[in-house]
């Protein structure tokens, strides 16, 4: 399985600077064990996880 993972710094104007997080873009949820281990492979605690359902996104 391969999946688009994003790093962005969250509250900052330049790179480098803020809260590191992990965005995970999914075209449907993952088992809650697999998410954690995603998560913890990237090992920042803020990591998001969202599906895009209609014209509404859900995110974990």
């Amino acid at each position: 399985m391969q999946l688009k993972i994003y790093q962005i710094d969250a509250f900052a104007k330049n790179v480098f600077e803020g809260n590191p997080a992990v965005v995970v873009p999914l075209e449907s949820w993952l088992d809650d064990a697999l998410m954690q281990r995603i998560a913890m492979e990237n090992n920042l605690s803020e990591t998001a996880f969202f599906v895009k359902e209609g014209a509404k996104f859900h995110i974990r």
